[in-house]
């Protein structure tokens, strides 16, 4: 069957097991957020520590696309990536466990060495897997709604370290065994989600939902229009688009990662623990918010927010209890909704049969986003409100260039 832009879907029955698909994936990134989050706020002031959390992103970034690749084509099976992704992931907390402040900075060897290839190298593997395989499941399963389903898990992913950062907070000594109860965590959930997460068929489509209605309904359109045709990676590459997209996330995600740090070196552990929740919850809400205004104007809002948030941080910085506040609330509502933003429009701009591949290549400007918060941490140590001014331009600048996005594929016509 195909719709009026000439897509190819192929109706079929909705799986039983289609909800636990969802809810598996959800818990498996959840089970990971500690590796991001949890590290960074427990090495606010450890440059070595910080160093080592710049090659995790790179590496967790890196990992997903060609995981993704192997799996399209058949050569690797869904199974086989998450049950890596368990053990690489539980490995790279237990590592955690054992590096906290302090012991990080042990140079590579003994306790640094443990560190560097057990947390940052194989750590950010296992996350990387984990996180590409299971956003390409639930959105093969949700080809209706995959921007909505993929920002609920990748919320997931944001606020699964809100636990962890409550423990540390209460109890500070026992912050080895909070990563070491992680890391079994993430055995069961990764585990139990490699038994029963699956690829949907090529072109699936639920048979409860016409296609072709959905393709003309104008709602839908005017708000969160598709792409002109269905782009390959190759094709998508040669256009100013992609890079835009991957400058926009190195951007906010530098900054995303730099508040987090900042957060967790003003003491406050109900702060922190504030600012990770409302990163990964404002991602949904951003989503649902999308399908009413528009991808673009939400992602240019989120943007806003986040250098608002880092303005007000930095006035904080001078003294504020209340400014520090409603800095934490405004970094984290823009903090991670962009990510799912880019997302859907990496599908909306190019296409879904290559979205998986294409939006992988955008997230893979990750790795330079964790090298930029790394330096911006570093110079935050000796004059944080300077660090937070930079912070202030890395979120304004896409603001701005936000609104200026244009689907690639369409013909070039006269303003009306």
């Amino acid at each position: 069957m195909r719709d009026w832009r000439g897509r190819s879907y192929l109706p079929g029955p909705v799986p039983a097991d289609r909800k636990r698909i969802f809810w598996l994936a959800w818990g498996a990134m959840a089970a990971i957020s500690p590796l991001q989050y949890g590290y960074a706020a427990l090495l606010a002031k450890e440059a070595t520590g910080l160093t080592l959390l710049a090659v995790w992103i790179a590496c967790q970034a890196a990992g997903a696309l060609p995981a993704l690749r192997l799996v399209r084509r058949g050569r690797l099976g869904v199974r086989a990536c998450l049950a890596a992704g368990a053990a690489l992931s539980a490995l790279g907390l237990a590592a955690a466990a054992f590096s906290g402040p302090g012991q990080a900075a042990a140079g590579l060897s003994g306790l640094g060495l443990i560190a560097f290839l057990g947390y940052a190298l194989l750590g950010g593997l296992g996350a990387g897997l984990v996180y590409g395989i299971c956003g390409e499941v639930v959105s093969s399963w949700y080809p209706e709604r995959p921007a909505a389903r993929v920002g609920l898990i990748t919320g997931a992913f944001g606020y699964g370290a809100v636990p962890v950062l409550v423990w540390a907070g209460i109890a500070p000594d026992a912050t080895s065994t909070a990563f070491l109860v992680a890391a079994a965590v993430a055995v069961a959930v990764i585990g139990a989600a490699a038994r029963h997460l699956r690829l949907a068929p090529a072109l699936w489509w639920p048979a409860d939902v016409d296609p072709r209605s959905h393709a003309l309904d104008a709602a839908r359109l005017r708000t969160t229009p598709e792409a002109a045709r269905q782009f390959r990676l190759p094709q998508a590459l040669r256009t100013r688009t992609l890079p835009a997209l991957a400058l926009i996330l190195t951007c906010a995600g530098a900054v995303s990662v730099f508040d987090v740090i900042v957060v967790a070196g003003t003491g406050s552990w109900g702060a922190l623990a504030l600012l990770v929740a409302l990163n990964g919850a404002s991602r949904s809400v951003a989503m649902r918010c999308s399908e009413l205004f528009g991808r673009r104007r939400v992602l240019a809002a989120v943007l806003t927010s986040l250098a608002v948030g880092q303005l007000l941080l930095a006035a904080a910085a001078s003294g504020g209890e209340p400014l520090l506040w409603l800095g934490i609330v405004a970094a984290g509502v823009g903090g991670g909704a962009f990510y799912p933003l880019l997302a859907s429009l990496v599908r909306e701009f190019f296409g879904v049969e290559r979205a998986g591949e294409i939006h992988a290549v955008v997230y893979s400007a990750k790795a330079v986003a964790g090298v930029a918060a790394v330096a911006l941490a570093l110079l935050a140590l000796s004059n944080p409100v300077t660090a937070l001014g930079v912070a202030t331009a890395l979120a304004a600048l896409p603001a701005l260039a936000t609104p200026r996005l244009r689907i690639p594929g369409l013909p070039v016509t006269i303003p009306a």
